[in-house]
């Protein structure tokens, strides 16, 4: 006699076809947010700041960035001269702090969110299971990293082709390349930007599992963001710096030299791996022992 003619309940096996559909789910949901829009919005309006900035100050034939050299984003001195440095610009420029902040307010009510509306309960009913809910918001807020990230560089492109010439560029090297492998040097910026900031994620996501409350877990992610950045800063603490999720994230510069330098920027991946795994696994404990009474 089955499982089911004796009224036993039966264990439902999750399909991967439904967790394509969960995570569709969870995609469109996170991209209608008032929240997430805005925060994309906010990233957008960066470059085309930035630009009109750089057009104004140049207006009179001065360089950009007070002509000291050392003023400003890196590239920002080019940007007058070829349009897609101020691709390079923008993603310097909202890397610091405006990119990590949405990530981390995104990551933070990813959980904690769901636990405060009363909704992450019913979640758990489906047949997904802890796990899967979980690796479903951490691809969810990959994703947002991801968008956000290209929202940054598409804005300033678009900026950039408005207002400054385009075509051929020179490298941090001193050697030219073509626009087009220029258009390819960008794409591979953005990707290691983007993953620049999966360790930020997988930390926030660890936060929301600590609290039942959204703006508590999105507050103390962008504060461990603030105080991140603030050690690196610090010359005394210099042996701790190269293990900080931020210390390497301005090294998708190297990418911009002929031939590229890819130490520091594997070094940066690597980091992002390890923040990844360690701070994964621990919101995977947490998670699955959390008490959901909600």
């Amino acid at each position: 006699m089955s499982r089911a003619e004796t009224g036993t309940p039966v264990a439902r096996t999750p399909s991967p076809l439904w967790s394509l559909g969960l995570l569709r789910s969870e995609l469109a949901t996170t991209f209608r947010r008032w929240r997430t829009l805005a925060l994309l919005g906010v990233l957008a309006a960066v470059p085309v700041l930035v630009g009109i900035a750089v057009k104004i100050e140049t207006g009179d034939g001065s360089p950009a960035g007070g002509g000291s050299g050392g003023e400003g984003p890196a590239f920002i001195a080019q940007v007058t001269n070829n349009g897609l440095f101020l691709v390079f610009t923008a993603l310097a420029a909202t890397l610091p702090f405006f990119l990590p902040m949405a990530v981390g307010v995104v990551a933070g009510d990813a959980i904690a969110g769901e636990a405060n509306a009363g909704t992450l309960r019913y979640l758990l009913v489906a047949p997904a299971g802890r796990t899967r809910l979980l690796l479903t918001k951490y691809a969810t807020t990959v994703v947002f990293c991801l968008a956000a990230t290209l929202v940054v560089a598409l804005s300033a492109l678009t900026v950039g082709a408005l207002l400054f010439p385009l075509g051929d560029l020179t490298t941090i090297s001193g050697t030219r390349i073509g626009f087009a492998e220029g258009l390819g040097r960008a794409l591979l910026i953005a990707l290691a930007v983007a993953a620049s900031l999966t360790g930020i994620a997988a930390l926030g996501l660890f936060v929301s599992t600590l609290t039942n409350s959204g703006i508590a877990a999105m507050a103390t992610t962008v504060g461990l963001l603030i105080t991140v950045q603030i050690l690196d800063q610090i010359p005394q603490l210099d042996a701790l710096h190269p293990y900080l999720f931020s210390h390497y994230w301005l090294s998708f510069a190297d990418l911009m030299r002929e031939p590229v330098l890819w130490d520091d920027l594997t070094r940066n991946l690597g980091l992002q791996a390890l923040y990844t795994a360690v701070f994964g696994s621990a919101a995977w404990a947490r998670f699955t022992a959390k008490d959901i009474n909600a």
